[in-house]
């Protein structure tokens, strides 16, 4: 169960970075075919697309990515308490 909850944790850590890292870099202009941008967007979104459909943008200001990361903690903190509740269970 230890690799389980690790998984999760790394997971998380790593989408949350790369959600972080995607806002910093949309400040910037950023060439269609940068590698860095490409991989960025290819990892960020699955989880910003929907939640793009569904959250307005605030005037000019895009809050999706703050959201996205909220619910990814609360999601991970879920499923990493499941995991040791059935390990100790």
């Amino acid at each position: 169960m230890l690799f389980v909850y690790n998984f999760i944790d790394i997971f998380t850590r790593v989408v949350t970075i790369a959600i972080f890292i995607r806002a910093v870099l949309s400040w910037f202009p950023m060439p269609p075919g940068n590698p860095v941008s490409t991989i960025v967007n290819q990892v960020t979104d699955p989880i910003l697309m929907p939640l793009r459909r569904v959250i307005p943008t605030l005037g000019m200001m895009d809050i999706t990515p703050m959201v996205a990361i909220i619910l990814l903690q609360v999601i991970s903190e879920m499923a990493k308490a499941m995991v040791l509740r059935g390990a100790l269970g």
